[in-house]
């Protein structure tokens, strides 16, 4: 199953508590204070990783700590600091606070931000100890690390978004030109999941994203709504994938509608329109339909059947 969505909550290290000691050795007069320091709190740390695809694991787990520092030791040692935890989200993670204030958006592999500091080790008496107070019997606790709930949202990071209402051959079409194995059938919502594409065509190499179909209104979040129109954001361009025995011409105005009412800035982006299943009408009329959507880039394809895929996979490497 996608997750895309996620909440947790993150507890930095507690740092360790300084110590009051005295030196005690044979044949030393006076031994003064030699408490050490606590050791500091881990930090909480999210790393992008490209092994991770899905926020899934957090479905199961929520509550993450790092470790606590060690109270300090006598000699004037320090304890030791806690470990930091990492916790691995997939590239395009987005971490916000609880207000919705966006803490990081880790669009590289390995990129890291800090989530939640350590707190810092409490002194030991020896920090305390001043000319006129050489034997000082207090210490400090260590101080307590952030604690926080954290929102995870995943917004897919793809070169092309391929749009379109349910059944209109998205999932067949990323099938056809990608290494991408979405299940394919003849109902609608087929695609409840969106899929990443990895195309190579002319030397060059894309990633291509199919977003679940749209339906009217899923701006106001009907159908898979909201959910999944947000992974339209981050690509580059558009193909509109558009049955053309269903009404394309009003299909794709409603299609625009959706996107423009989502997001002003997605009806601005690079776009093509893929007339699909052209193997299921007798006679193709191409001069109608460019008229028909007059000023727009058409390709005329067949996902099932493979036709005109390389003039779209031509014009989608040219235009990156």
């Amino acid at each position: 199953m996608f997750i895309d969505f996620a909440e947790i909550y993150v507890k930095a290290g507690d740092g360790g508590r300084g110590i009051v000691s005295f030196r005690r050795e044979k044949y030393v007069p006076k031994g003064g204070p030699d408490g050490g320091d606590g050791g500091k709190g881990g930090d909480v740390i999210i790393e992008a990783s490209k092994d991770e695809n899905t926020l899934r694991p957090f479905r199961f787990k929520r509550h993450f700590r790092a470790e606590n520092g060690q109270p300090g030791d006598s000699n004037n040692k320090t304890g030791k600091s806690g470990e930091d935890l990492i916790i691995k989200v997939p590239i395009g993670s987005i971490i916000k606070d609880e207000s919705g204030n966006v803490i990081a958006d880790l669009t590289k592999d390995g990129e890291r931000a800090v989530v939640a500091k350590g707190g810092k080790g409490g002194k030991g008496n020896a920090a305390f100890a001043t000319p006129t107070n050489r034997a000082p019997r207090i210490a400090q606790p260590g101080k307590k690390g952030e604690e926080k709930k954290l929102i995870i949202e995943l917004k897919l990071l793809a070169d092309v978004g391929l749009v379109g209402f349910p059944n209109a051959g998205k999932s067949s079409l990323i099938r056809a030109v990608s290494d991408a194995k979405p299940e394919v059938a003849n109902y609608p919502f087929t695609t409840i999941n969106p899929h990443l594409g990895y195309v190579e065509f002319n030397g060059k190499s894309f990633v291509i994203a199919d977003i679940p179909g749209i339906i009217e209104g899923a701006h106001k979040g009907k159908g898979l709504g909201l959910r999944f129109l947000k992974h339209i954001e981050r690509t580059k361009i558009l193909v509109f994938v558009i049955d053309i025995t269903d009404s394309p011409k009003d299909r794709f105005k409603k299609l625009l509608k959706e996107l423009e009412s989502f997001s002003g800035e997605l009806v601005k982006r690079k776009r093509a329109v893929a007339l699909n299943k052209i193997d299921l009408i007798d006679e193709l009329n191409r001069e109608k339909y460019i008229k028909q959507f007059h000023g727009e880039t058409i390709f005329f394809i067949s996902a099932l059947k493979k036709i005109g895929l390389k003039e779209l996979l031509g014009w989608i490497s040219e235009n990156l």
